[in-house]
């Protein structure tokens, strides 16, 4: 069972959480705001964070940086906001999962067992990868461009590795939202688009490797 950490500022929302987690036997912590939630990382080890974006004294993504400067914990952002530019700001700093209000609480339990089991099993290949200039060390999560380390969040790297490992396999958003999220892909998710562009991002040149599947999904391929 998981050490939850539920940081909203909106005490019904925050009583649910609470409800559904107990009732499955997880332990929970609660704060009202990101200073908290800043405050309590600092002190105590949680195995995921579910964090509303729009709070007081500092917001959800203020928070999950500064978290994140110094460990490595799952983060679901908990948010009324749906718009695009939200999710890709929190996928950005590198949460693993985006929930947006209202939400079904038992749908949120099933997002926190997900995240928590793929946390601490992440898949890693041994040997140092490379394709032209793009390199990647999978032992230490390393990626280099060109020579130039590049920083991934957790999500874009293991991403990257798991197109590296499907290398010109045709892969459907279905099967990636699957295989890195573990949940069911609708029409209307876009979590896989979004990962996509932000890792295209910071692979420069290197981008074109990642081949948009119309209508369906993508494909690693690179041209020799």
């Amino acid at each position: 069972m998981a050490n939850i950490l539920v940081v909203d500022d909106e005490i019904d929302i925050v009583q649910l959480i609470v409800r559904f987690a107990e009732h499955e036997g997880h332990t929970v912590t609660t704060a009202s705001n990101g200073k908290e939630a800043v405050a309590l990382c600092d002190k105590y080890c949680y195995d995921v964070i579910v964090m509303d974006i729009m709070m007081p004294e500092m917001d959800g993504f203020s928070a999950c940086k500064a978290i994140r400067s110094e460990q490595d914990v799952p983060i679901i952002m908990l948010s009324a906001l749906g718009q695009e530019y939200d999710k890709l700001m929190g996928f950005d700093l590198g949460i693993d999962d985006y929930v947006v209000k209202p939400f079904s609480p038992k749908e949120l339990m099933a997002r926190i067992r997900v995240v928590v089991n793929r946390h601490g099993k992440k898949p890693q290949l041994e040997q140092t990868i490379v394709f032209d200039g793009l390199k990647i060390e999978p032992l230490g999560r390393n990626v280099y461009i060109d020579g130039r380390k590049v920083e991934l969040t957790a999500k874009e790297y293991d991403l990257l590795l798991y197109f590296i490992k499907n290398k010109d396999i045709a892969l459907s958003r279905e099967k990636i939202l699957n295989a890195l999220w573990g949940y069911d892909y609708t029409k209307e998710d876009r979590t896989v688009d979004w990962q996509v562009k932000l890792l295209r991002g910071k692979l420069g040149k290197y981008r074109s490797y990642i081949v948009t599947l119309r209508g369906m999904g993508y494909k690693f391929e690179v041209n020799s």
